[in-house]
């Protein structure tokens, strides 16, 4: 393999992690630049392999999170232990359903929180917990399910998913949606991770100078979200789920014209 590619793979592996630390979303980038430079790959591959370097990277910011803001133990143990089951699931239920069925449902989802995140200003801002108790720890579990699925299945955004999940269903602001999106994120890709590696889908060689670099992103990332705090995360969200509809609809138009 040609130096030039590794150090392209390196470049939007640092990127990514910078994005993916912020308000997730950092998959966008990498999948999509692996596809390009490694078509030879099969999907689950290229999947499995992001997987891998992205781990690394999250669990970067996940530390630098908990040390400098601190999370609350509740909704990660909730939404992680359900988001891990079903992150896992969805790793074999990829190779089942074709992503063609779920895809156009979810673009239209997601345009529909663009809209909505872009239109209420304040969105985000303001820390005030919804539920309490047990009821809170439902809500969390249910975010958990759904987006591990989607994580395991297809994998790309699922932590600017978590993020905005947190912030409009359990009432979190950005920061702190971002902090426990990016431990229950690391949760889910393990479980993932593991069923990838049992059936010896990642790629070692592109897989590990990745690692590097995306823990490096991650480390800047996440600084830069904790100092600049909810405004700043606010407009890197919107930036994400925009190349979010832009990659999805694309996959959608693609399917239908095939």
């Amino acid at each position: 393999m040609e130096w030039w590619i590794y150090l392209l793979v390196c470049i939007g592996a640092l990127f990514a992690g910078f994005i993916d630390a912020v308000v997730g979303g950092g998959g966008l980038i990498q999948v999509p630049l692996l596809m390009i430079l490694f078509p030879e790959l099969s999907h689950v591959q290229v999947i499995a392999s992001n997987r891998f370097a992205s781990l690394a990277g999250t669990s970067v910011a996940a530390f630098q999170y908990i040390k400098m803001i601190g999370v609350d133990t509740s909704v990660v143990m909730a939404t992680g232990i359900t988001a891990a089951i079903a992150s896992f699931s969805g790793t074999f239920v990829m190779e089942l359903i074709r992503p063609e069925v779920f895809k156009p449902l979810l673009l239209c989802i997601i345009v529909v929180l663009a809209v909505y995140t872009f239109i209420k200003k304040d969105f985000g801002h303001i820390h005030a917990v919804k539920y309490s108790g047990n009821k809170f720890l439902v809500v969390c579990a249910a975010i958990g399910a759904v987006i591990g699925f989607y994580n395991g299945f297809i994998g790309p955004g699922t932590g600017s998913l978590f993020v905005f999940a947190f912030v409009s269903v359990a009432g979190l602001n950005f920061l702190h949606a971002s902090a426990s999106s990016k431990i229950v994120n690391a949760i889910a890709d393990v479980a993932s991770l593991i069923g990838f590696l049992m059936n010896g889908a990642v790629v070692f060689k592109i897989a590990l100078p990745m690692m590097v670099f995306n823990m490096l992103g991650a480390y800047i990332g996440s600084k830069a979200a904790i100092l600049k705090g909810n405004v700043f995360i606010r407009y890197v969200f919107l930036l994400v789920i925009g190349i979010l509809i832009i990659r999805l609809g694309r996959d959608v138009i693609l399917s239908w014209s095939n």
